[in-house]
């Protein structure tokens, strides 16, 4: 069976790559995506692009050197500090980088959206579900409209409307909670803040909490807490009150050193998201399901701390849509696709459960800082654990 039209639900990093690369080749593709503009919400921090997922991604989508032309510098210096404020680890990034350019997520992901034909995404369009039909599957949209596609490739993140169709495992919480915040203007109205953090990746950790994240002009920070399930909900803050949610987050960190506990007492007001983490089982597969897939996140949800995130959503969609343009028999291509996108998932969810485990745990972060010291190698290292860290999380169920 060849496919003649493909839908793409979700308009996230896997699912524009795949549908850039598929209208390179010629076929019929459109996206589906639920917010209703570009910009309809934060769309996270810095990204290291990878040599061996992401740049092979956009180098297959013809828009590496423009993503080149957006990148910027210092993005993978490291501070690591513990609640203290003693620096356990201070490293900066050689002249011409370590092979992983920084970009911010919502330039990339412009970058990818401007790069799809006019009219490619339908903006506003929320997917119900999938069901099977004659000749491929039918979508159905909360506004009741229905529409037909040849091929549905589900990339719609964390709780995704078409993994249903192939499995009816769901995210589990991991016991991590990240609270979002961010300091707007850096430069002019925090600089102190943005002495102590930097430009590149900034870790403060101890007793099964961190604050730290990414700085530059914008500093992205995440309040890392091993909380249960359903904290943000029974803490009794206030998260639309940024003088409750303040209040609340600091008592989390009562014998934190001030320079630390400052990022919070500066953040903006308007930045207070908690964010349960949730992860799909390591290693999850599924038995092949005709005219139907998953990319990205949809595919192989995991804790973030093995920072692979964004590399393997565009690493999945280029390689499913270049398996797709590779011949006529579309259900070979996609098995082709499921087995090589299965073992490269169960690796980084196994790796991002170790930077957990490795990250969360009672008193200084002592097997972190051991980590850095001993492999020295930043470029594969720090990353994992401040992708995360970042606003711009999972779209709720």
């Amino acid at each position: 069976m060849s496919v003649r039209s493909v839908a793409v639900v979700g308009a996230g990093l896997g699912g524009l790559v795949c549908a850039r690369v598929l209208q390179r080749h010629g076929i019929a593709v459109t996206v589906y995506e639920s917010d209703a503009v570009p910009d309809a919400r934060p769309q996270g921090g810095s990204l290291d692009i990878h040599e061996d997922t992401g740049q092979i991604a956009l180098k297959e989508a013809g828009l590496y050197e423009r993503f080149l032309a957006r990148t910027h510098t210092g993005g993978e210096d490291l501070r690591l500090l513990d609640k203290s404020g003693r620096v356990r680890i201070d490293r900066r990034e050689p002249p011409g980088g370590r092979g992983r350019p920084e970009i911010g997520r919502a330039d990339l992901r412009r970058l990818l959206i401007d790069s799809l034909e006019p009219g490619t995404i339908a903006w506003g369009r929320k997917v119900a579900d999938a069901r099977p039909a004659a000749g491929g599957h039918l979508l159905a949209f909360t506004d009741g409209a229905v529409e037909r596609a040849g091929l549905v490739v589900g990339a719609d993140g964390a709780w995704s409307r078409i993994r249903p169709r192939l499995t009816p495992v769901r995210p589990a919480y991991t016991g991590i909670t990240l609270v979002e915040i961010r300091l707007s203007d850096a430069a002019a109205r925090h600089p102190e803040a943005l002495a102590l953090v930097g430009r590149g990746n900034f870790f403060a950790l101890s007793d099964h909490r961190y604050i730290g994240g990414h700085g530059g002009d914008t500093i992205a920070l995440g309040c890392g807490l091993r909380v249960a399930e359903g904290w943000a909900e029974t803490s009794g803050i206030d998260w639309d009150d940024p003088a409750s949610a303040r209040a609340g987050l600091l008592r989390e960190y009562p014998d934190w050193a001030g320079e630390l506990t400052d990022l919070i007492r500066g953040c903006d007001d308007d930045t207070f998201r908690p964010r349960p983490v949730h992860a799909l089982p390591t290693g999850l597969t599924w038995e092949r399901v005709p005219g139907v897939t998953l990319v990205g996140d949809a595919a192989h949800l995991m804790s973030p701390f093995a920072g692979e995130g964004a590399n393997l959503a565009l690493i999945d969609g280029a390689d499913l849509a270049r398996e797709i343009v590779s011949g006529p028999d579309t259900e070979a291509a996609l098995s082709r696709y499921e087995k090589a996108m299965f073992s490269r998932g169960a690796k980084s969810a196994a790796a991002s459960q170790r930077g957990l485990d490795m990250m969360f745990v009672k008193g200084p972060p002592r097997k972190l800082t051991l980590f850095f010291t001993l492999t020295g190698v930043v470029a594969k290292a720090v990353r994992p654990f401040a992708r995360v860290l970042a606003p711009g999380g999972e779209k709720r169920p």
